[in-house]
């Protein structure tokens, strides 16, 4: 009837039983027709849909085909699909998908990428419906095996219980029989008050393959008879090889090759010091372009020069700002200047490619699946389908692996074709802060008026700065009205209800790569923004606190974080002795933060960030531990560009190279953070990006509360208080 066995843990779970310490004994009960059918369905998996895939062998595995760099959308995936399918946590894998149409982003056309904090709300149905289709099929299965009503029986953490009865099947034992059934075009989706995982506190499903040093990124790949290559790259964005001596670098131990490809020279080796010494050894003169004489001063002059010219009008522009700004009773005027940044991912940039005749086979941590694996296609004379992309885990993202040109896809395809071999393409890190793509530099020039009562009627913003999206293929759908729609995000549909408002934009002239940055367009107006919202209060002898409030009286999700942040804050309480307050609110990606920020300024006019707390409403919550991790992340990602980052020009030049003099944010400046969520049944909004637009400004208002100085260039620097 029954055996009392002595199991080690795997099979201790596998059969549900519970105990505790070393020696495990289990009472397993034999179920009826078990062992036939599970002798029946070995080694068969059901692959109900090109998202799940349930193994003989009790292995549930989740198809990802997003990019996890670190913002945990692997586990919020699986929960996903894992709660409607009511599979055992413990069984749950995640494998990253191919690229095909089937793997599609639901809401941005026929393309698979990772970007704009979209994961989340663009998946939440489809990886629900998944996972519900694939438990009805079981249900199915085991309904037929047990010749009962299928309404009579459940899905109960990798079972399928009749409940009349109790008999189980595991979703193993029943996976070949549902792979027999149709799918069902209908599927009805939980409750939430039925959820097992989603909403709950879970712990990251790739964290110890992170620990032990399993998990695989781009860096990480190695393929037989695999070269490595670095290349050399003009030292002024687009120059072109004028004459090449690779004499002494041939002659380096390790160098098989030079290659000269689109975007400079390739030194190929047998490993990365080899390839670099090479590279060291090259002779290279350039034709520099018409970009040799570029400094950032000059460039600097240049963008103050058209902010002082009308610009483009933006949407968004209402009532008449020139005639409300000319009767206030008070008017104020500031400029905000934002310098390029570079993305400066941990790991930099890599891939590797292998070329043959008839197909090709890249490896790389990217965000732009389809428009990598089609530029691969490209470059080396193939059709899309004859390229097949393995897509890693990526050491940081930030945007800067989805770029429009795939161009270091490209260069791995190219050195791959030259010489015959798989290559592995590495950027130096040195290679990626000065080779772009940057944030693009920004410049605000705002005018704003408050009436005799201290209300704020009249509001006018003109940007400078570059467009990431024009002459791309997103160019049709983000310009609008001669506008680049990021480049005034966050100002141009900012929530205040200010009367009169008119926004205009310059498009700076291009030639410096760009790209998105985390939070894009909003990285630069929230500063803008919240920093002269809070000028007008203090112009006006007001609450910063109240000011927006008042602005916000027809905004709840806003009021709503501001509200909570400042209260958990202490708002409105004296801030400890020598600190000040500031604070900022900002809507991104469909989410809503507001920070509070407490700082110190030390007697040499040295910033320190305390403390910070954040509150968010990103709709419905899928894993609150990703939520906090996220705008903790965030938070340390602004602070950096706040108080470090800049990249600058000289002859051309970029002055930046590394983390000497592009500093992140170090251990020793990192503030308390605390992250408060609110419970919300809005509409679900991204939360990647929306935690970092409003630091800057919620620190540079509490220096202004500490000091009384204002700070309206970023990065932040001070002069010593009086």
């Amino acid at each position: 009837m029954s055996a009392i066995v002595n199991v080690n843990r795997r099979e201790f779970l596998r059969v549900g039983a519970v105990a505790g310490g070393s020696l495990l004994l289990g009472v397993y009960l034999p179920l009826p027709g078990a062992a036939a059918l599970a002798e029946e369905t070995k080694g068969a998996p059901f692959a109900p849909n090109a998202f799940l895939r349930i193994g003989a062998d009790e292995s549930v595995t989740v198809i990802i085909n997003h990019s996890e760099m670190g913002q945990g959308v692997s586990t919020a995936l699986a929960m996903l699909l894992a709660d409607e399918l009511d599979a055992d946590w413990h069984r749950i894998r995640v494998e990253f998908s191919g690229v095909d149409p089937a793997y599609n982003h639901t809401a941005f056309g026929p393309v698979q990428m990772t970007g704009g904090s979209t994961t989340m709300w663009s998946e939440w149905e489809r990886y629900r419906k998944m996972g519900a289709a694939g438990r009805a099929m079981l249900v199915a299965a085991a309904a037929q095996e047990w010749g009962v009503d299928a309404a009579a029986c459940t899905a109960e953490s990798g079972f399928v219980v009749h409940q009349p009865s109790g008999r189980r099947l595991s979703f193993g034992a029943l996976a070949a029989k549902a792979s027999g059934l149709a799918v069902p075009e209908e599927v009805a989706l939980k409750t939430p008050d039925r959820f097992r995982f989603i909403g709950k506190p879970m712990r990251r499903i790739d964290t110890r393959e992170k620990v032990d040093g399993t998990a695989r990124f781009g860096i990480d790949v190695a393929r037989p008879e695999m070269l490595v290559a670095v290349v050399e790259r003009p030292p002024v964005f687009g120059g072109t090889v004028k004459t090449l001596d690779a004499g002494r670098a041939r002659g380096v131990k390790g160098v098989r090759h030079v290659v000269p490809i689109d975007r400079g020279v390739a030194v190929v080796a047998d490993d990365f010091w080899s390839a670099t010494q090479g590279r060291e050894a090259l002779v290279v003169e350039w034709d520099e372009g018409k970009l040799a004489g570029l400094g950032s001063a000059a460039q600097g002059e240049a963008y103050a020069a058209l902010a002082r010219t009308p610009g483009k009008v933006a949407h968004g522009t209402a009532g008449d700002a020139a005639a409300a700004l000319a009767r206030s009773a008070r008017t104020l005027a500031a400029v905000y200047e934002l310098p390029y940044l570079a993305h400066a991912p941990m790991e930099p940039l890599n891939c590797v490619a292998d070329v043959r005749a008839d197909r090709c086979e890249i490896w790389v941590g990217t965000q732009s699946q389809t428009i990598d694996r089609n530029a691969a296609a490209s470059a080396a004379g193939l059709e899309p389908e004859q390229v097949t992309l393995h897509t890693t885990l990526l050491g940081g993202g930030f945007g800067r692996r989805a770029v429009l040109d795939s161009h270091f896809v490209v260069e791995a395809v190219q050195v791959s074709k030259a010489v015959k071999r798989p290559v592995k393409v590495i950027w130096t890190r040195e290679d990626d802060i000065r080779g772009g793509y940057f944030r693009p530099r920004a410049v605000h020039a705002v005018q704003g008026g408050v009436d005799a009562a201290g209300k704020v009627q009249a509001w006018h913003h003109r940007i400078v700065c570059q467009s990431i999206v024009a002459g791309t293929m997103f160019e049709s759908a983000m310009f609008r009205d001669g506008v680049d729609e990021s480049a005034v995000e966050g100002v141009s549909d900012m929530a205040y209800a200010i009367p009169h408002r008119q926004v205009e934009w310059h498009q700076a002239p291009a030639g410096i790569p760009v790209l998105w940055w985390r939070s894009v367009g909003h990285s630069h107006t929230a500063f803008a923004v919240e920093s002269f919202l809070d000028e007008l209060a203090h112009a006006a002898g007001r609450d910063p606190l109240a000011v927006r409030l008042e602005l916000l009286a027809e905004a709840p999700r806003h009021r709503r974080v501001l509200e909570l942040a400042a209260a958990k804050a202490g708002w409105g309480n004296a801030a400890p002795a020598g600190r000040g307050r500031g604070l900022a609110v900002h809507a991104s990606f469909g989410s809503f933060v507001a920070q509070v920020a407490e700082v110190s300024v030390s007697a040499k006019g040295a910033i320190r960030v305390h403390r910070v707390v954040a509150a968010i409403d990103c709709g419905p919550v899928v894993n609150p531990e990703t939520i906090r991790a996220q705008v903790e992340g965030a938070i340390v990602y602004g602070l950096s560009a706040a108080l470090h980052g800049q990249i600058t020009f000289a002859k051309g030049r970029v002055q930046q190279s590394n983390f000497h003099d592009y500093p992140a944010l170090r251990m020793s400046e990192m503030p308390e953070v605390e992250v408060h969520i609110v419970e919300s049944g809005e509409r679900m909004g991204g939360v990647g990006e929306p935690g970092l637009p409003p630091i800057a400004p919620a620190v540079a208002n509490a220096v202004f509360a500490a000091t009384g100085q204002r700070l309206r260039r970023l990065p932040f620097r001070l002069d010593a208080p009086a």
